[in-house]
């Protein structure tokens, strides 16, 4: 390596038109590939594959499908039982059920009602509204009155006042992960504004389809609109700063050649873009930009002493280059450690960021010498920027508080940190599924009012193993399944369960005329005829379909929920987990709870969507703080092995970790929620605030040595000119990650705003903190230090 560096510029512009016949195959070809991306319309998936609560959720939905497959549509409307309002509401559903990609729509106008056929002593099913049916008062009131006495549809397709109703929109299970789920989301929602805009009435859409495309919708044209105003926003500066529209110009096809690359490796990879992996090529604009202007300030501050275009070009390549290098890998460790989290969505964008910011860096280090070695010799006003009084006022005053005012440094950051460790305590770690959208936001305020009149959407699953085949529908099963019913409906939470019980209790009380009295589990007597029955009841018709696998072994209790956060969901489950375990392990005959072993002993776990959102939320917070504290680690062992020196590696650490702890106790102050949007802060950060560390220590070096190891000397003279490298890089990716504030969602705001205000700190404490340090240490130990090579 000690020959590599210091040739690199020379070799780069010795070979720069092979170079650049290189660099423009490889683009073309990365510009192809690219084009074959494609966004992911699955769940992330975030929980390991070996994960007992992953392995659970899929083995359940191979038995019964995706449960979250139901868009619901709420309609206010208390009229509903007028022949003109419900001619409409029955158009809709009519028109809904006709399109491709849906599976099934219930509403009112088609409940199925269960009867005996007198002639052939069976259950038969009919729709209650008959097809021929004329919509007219009369029928309508005789309709009302038949849905008031069946229990099993009230607060489950409408509210017992008849005010509030619901439509349930089945997706096929293919559509639920494809990306024709947005172009049939779109139909669903054009049908519906054409049913508002002929009733008046407003339409309230939710329920997991709906939510998963609206989010992924709304998040994927915004990483878009960030994508642009990254580029705007670091042209804008880079050309106020270089005052140069050469610079913007290069600087621009290096950022591009960078964002393409980071899209070929996403295909190459196989992967497809995610909410985490689309924040990719936005990064890649802002931490691509400082290599340029690190590399363009070496080549004007060395042609501004030696006149010579080419020395200058081949020496910032070379001094540069290694400290890039060195800057850019701090970055890379600060994404790649997400590559060992074993979560899927984590290791995607670890991989993929930490990858491509070493590419970016390479094509930065290749590039720019090349590019400028084909333009004029810098003018005047294209070296203006060592001229700015105000970044040379800024750093005047750095240096007088370095070199006069240590010991107030010294206070001062540490009344900070302790205000930060306070903030860090109130810190909170929770998650919503719609937490991150403002409150006037439709898809929250439409979730708010099925959660007020129907509970939620949020499914809530109990999957049971009756041990025997033939032995889900028997009377142990079913009273076990009563108490679990009514265990669950204590908690608020939670809407009624439906379950081979609910259609059990319904057929009684058709079995017994139709009285809403018996809506109820009937005695072992009853429910041998009934058996008899409900035999008669095939396909479509057969009330158990979706609860009950066809060896009649494995059955499911069904639960909508509120959107109760993450905290409270996790809390919910590990109340009821041992209580439904003593139910279904206790023997019906002596009272004992048997072990899970035991093969007498029932099985029932809880799971689906809303219970593995909760895990995943947890697991993903866990892994980020896990993957933050590797990063730190692995960044200290770096420059253990740089100085030698365990001074050093605190001097070269605090800088970066001081900004981290000042951002956690900002969180906890102003009650900004730890969660997978705002948790990603840190690792960002952390491997990013590094950087300017080796900025400043490399040319600290540098300087140490050429000025006879002059402590104060050289501390001057590497703030004055790594200052104005970092002060430039600094308000780079300061307003760069300022953009994501533009955000409608709360989660991306936040780490616009904390991503932000960490870099600038990690700014300000590289150019003070830093050199306070240094200048602390004495002049052995520097010496000692200074002999390490990088």
């Amino acid at each position: 390596m000690d020959k590599f560096w210091p040739n690199i510029g020379e070799r780069i512009l010795k070979h720069k038109v092979i170079i650049l016949i290189l660099i423009a195959i490889a683009s073309i070809g990365f510009g192809f590939i690219a084009s074959k991306i494609q966004l992911s319309y699955e769940l992330a998936k975030i929980l390991p594959k070996t994960d007992p609560r992953f392995q659970l959720y899929e083995s359940f939905k191979k038995k019964y499908g995706e449960d979250g497959s139901v868009i619901v549509i709420g309609l206010e409307n208390k009229n509903l039982f007028t022949p003109k309002e419900f001619s409409l509401w029955k158009n809709l559903n009519d028109s809904l059920k006709n399109q491709k990609g849906i599976k099934n729509v219930v509403s009112l106008s088609n409940i199925p009602e269960v009867y005996i056929d007198s002639s052939t002593n069976t259950f038969q099913t009919k729709s209650i509204w008959g097809k021929d049916l004329t919509i007219n008062q009369i029928h309508l009131d005789n309709f009302k009155s038949k849905l008031e006495r069946l229990p099993i549809f009230k607060n489950f397709l409408f509210t017992e006042d008849f005010e509030n109703h619901l439509m349930l929109v089945t997706l096929d299970q293919k559509t639920i992960n494809d990306k024709s789920r947005i172009t049939l989301v779109k139909k669903v929602k054009k049908l519906g504004s054409a049913y508002s805009l002929e009733s008046g009435h407003t339409l309230h859409y939710s329920g997991m389809p709906y939510i998963r495309t609206e989010l992924t919708a709304q998040v994927t044209n915004e990483l878009f609109i960030f994508l642009g105003l990254a580029i705007l926003v670091t042209s804008v500066i880079l050309f106020y700063f270089f005052r140069s529209f050469q610079v913007v110009f290069f600087a621009l096809i290096v950022i591009l050649i960078g964002i393409i690359a980071s899209l070929a490796t996403i295909v190459l990879f196989d992967y497809k873009i995610t909410l985490l992996s689309g924040l990719i090529p936005p990064l890649i604009v802002i931490i691509g930009v400082p290599n340029v202007i690190f590399l363009l300030n070496k080549y004007h501050e060395t042609y501004l002493q030696t006149k010579d275009k080419l020395f200058s070009l081949k020496e910032s390549a070379s001094k540069v280059g290694r400290t890039l290098f060195l800057a850019n890998l701090t970055t890379s460790i600060g994404f790649g450690v997400f590559a060992f989290t074993g979560s899927a969505l984590l290791v995607e964008f670890g991989i993929v960021a930490s990858l491509n910011v070493m590419i970016t860096f390479a094509i930065s280090l290749l590039l720019i010498p090349i590019f400028f070695s084909f333009l004029k010799v810098p003018q005047e006003k294209d070296l203006a920027h060592f001229e700015s009084k105000k970044v040379t006022k800024v750093l005047t005053n750095v240096e007088k508080w370095v070199f006069y005012n240590r010991k107030g440094i010294y206070a001062l950051v540490f009344g900070i940190v302790l205000i930060g460790i306070y903030g860090i305590t109130k810190i909170k770690a929770i998650g919503y599924i719609v937490d991150d959208l403002p409150q006037e936001n439709a898809i929250y305020t439409d979730l708010k009012y099925i959660e007020e009149k129907f509970k939620g959407v949020m499914p809530f699953e109990i999957s049971i193993d009756s041990r025997k085949n033939g032995q889900a529908l028997s009377t142990e099963i079913l009273t076990k399944i009563k108490r679990t019913e009514k265990l669950i409906a204590k908690y608020p939470e939670f809407t009624n369960g439906l379950s081979v019980l609910t259609a059990t209790k319904y057929l009684y009380q058709v079995y017994r005329g139709g009285d809403p009295k018996y809506f109820i589990l009937p005695g072992i007597d009853e429910l041998a005829k009934l058996k008899d029955f409900q035999s008669s009841l095939k396909g479509k018709d057969n009330m158990f379909s979706g609860f009950i696998d066809k060896d009649r072994r494995y059955t499911r209790v069904s639960f909508q929920m509120r959107d109760a956060g993450t905290v409270r969901t996790k809390e919910l489950y590990e109340i009821l987990q041992p209580k439904i375990d003593s139910i279904f392990r206790t023997d019906s005959e002596t009272g004992e709870i048997l072990s899970e072993n035991n093969p007498k002993a029932y099985h029932a776990e809880i799971t689906g969507n809303a219970v593995v959102n909760s895990f995943q939320n947890d697991y993903l917070q866990r892994n980020l703080i896990e993957s933050t504290i590797t990063a730190i680690l692995l960044i200290c062992l770096l420059m253990a092995f740089l100085f030698r020196s365990w001074k050093m590696v605190i001097i070269s650490t605090l800088p970066s970790l001081i900004p981290l702890v000042i951002t956690a106790g900002l969180m906890g102050l102003f009650n900004i929620a730890l969660k997978p949007s705002t948790i990603l802060i840190f690792s960002i950060a952390f491997g990013i605030s590094s950087d300017g560390t080796v900025y400043f220590l490399t040319r600290y070096k540098e300087e140490f040595a050429k000025n006879s190891n002059d402590i104060k000397k050289a501390i001057q003279l590497t703030i004055q000119n790594t200052g104005v490298s970092m002060f430039y890089t600094a308000m780079i990716l300061f307003f760069g990650f300022f953009i994501f504030t533009a955000s409608t969602f709360k989660g991306t705001q936040a780490l616009g705003i904390l991503v932000s205000i960490t870099l600038l700190m990690a700014m300000v404490c590289n150019l003070i903190l830093l050199p306070s340090f240094l200048m602390s240490l004495n002049k052995k130990e520097i010496e000692s230090i200074i002999k390490e090579e990088i």
